[in-house]
């Protein structure tokens, strides 16, 4: 569904339509849960939690796939990774300092 009418053609009350899914979407899927789990963002639903294990894993996650994926990405995705990655780094040290 990419243009108007398509979306004229659904019944009332539908889903919104998703973001195309491609590398960054998903990247920054994995970001915006590892602010969750760093406490930074309230959760779907609506509720902040702080869970570090968490958090750690999605930056493990994050780490893996830069790894995995070196060489066969764009500039604007190894950038992405990169400074999510030094972000989210540096923000888990100063959370964990805090618990």
């Amino acid at each position: 569904m990419s243009d108007a009418t398509d979306r004229e053609d659904l019944p009332p009350g539908s889903p919104p339509e998703l973001p195309t899914l491609d590398f960054s979407t998903f990247v920054l899927s994995i970001i915006g849960s590892a602010y969750v789990h760093l406490g930074d963002a309230p959760s779907p639903e609506g509720n902040e939690e702080r869970n570090l294990v968490l958090a750690h894993q999605d930056i493990d996650l994050l780490t893996l796939l830069q790894e995995k994926t070196k060489g066969n990405l764009t500039g604007d995705e190894e950038r992405l990774l990169e400074t999510a990655l030094y972000d989210l780094r540096m923000r888990y040290v100063e959370v964990s300092k805090r618990s």
